[in-house]
Formats: C-alpha cells, structure tokens, sequence
C-alpha cells in the first residue's frame, strides 16, 4: 500500500469512498469535501494499491489559546480493504501532518457504535474525552477521542 498526499486528480475516486462509508445526510457534499481540502492549514493524505483508492484522511490544525490543536476531519477505508492496517497508516500519516504542522494534541469524533474505528484510535494512544448525543443524528451518539503528542524537551 502507498501512502501519499493528495493530488486534485484524486478527488473522483476519494469522493467514491465517501459515498461508499456515509450515507445522507451523513454524507459530506462535493463542495464541502472541496473546501476542506483546499485549506491552508490542512493536509489529505490517500491510501492506494496499484493506482486505485483504498482510503483516505483529512487532518486540519488551528490556532487555539494552548497552541495549535489538530482535528481530523475523516478517516475514511473502503470496506474491503478494512482490518489491513490501513486506516492506522492513515492516522499515523496525517498525526506526522500535525506535529509538522506545530501541533501538540490532535481531536477527533467518531461514531459510538463504530466498535473497530474506535479499536484502531485506543490502539493508537487516543483516549476518550467525551460524548455528544444525537452528534450523527437522532439516537446515534460520537465519542470524542484525543492524544497528546509527547515532545522531547531539549535539555
């Protein structure tokens, strides 16, 4: 599998998945999926074995009053090619976004009920912080996961 950053010819195929992983209203709409990203202070890094598209990730980063703080927007995998590692090498790719981007903590929401996504973000050192009701629509709460990257402290 090669992990790489997105390029604009990759937007059909990684708009395939989203349609594929949500359905509405969940959904991200094309411009949406467009805006987020066209950000500046974002990254999409795409997961692909031989020329096709197997997942994807979007991670953006602000200014907070502690610092810059990292969200991940998607994390999406086409079912087929689920339980391979991928979504983890995806994670791990756009926290190297994160951290080179200056962040210290990194965010993200996931749906309650979504028992192997939230496998993969505790296996990887996330820690639940917290739950929305009703966050993916009536009755469907999201549990939201955070990590704290460690900094080596120059001494």
């Amino acid at each position: 599998m090669l992990y790489r950053l997105y390029k604009a010819e990759d937007f059909a195929a990684l708009y395939a998945i989203e349609e594929v992983c949500f359905q509405p209203p969940h959904r991200f709409s094309r411009g949406y999926m467009r805006q987020l990203i066209r950000q500046r202070d974002a990254e999409t890094w795409i997961a692909e074995e031989e020329q096709r598209t197997a997942g994807f990730g979007i991670v953006e980063w602000s200014e907070e009053t502690a610092g810059i703080v990292a969200y991940v927007q998607t994390l999406e995998v086409l079912p087929e090619v689920r339980g391979h590692g991928v979504g983890k090498e995806l994670l791990c790719c756009m926290e190297r976004s994160a951290r080179e981007a200056g962040a210290s903590s990194i965010w993200l929401h996931v749906d309650a009920e979504n028992a192997a996504a939230i496998r993969v973000y505790e296996k990887s050192g996330y820690r639940l912080g917290g739950r929305e009701e009703h966050y993916y629509g009536r009755g469907r709460a999201g549990l939201v996961y955070a990590k704290t990257f460690v900094t080596s402290g120059v001494g």
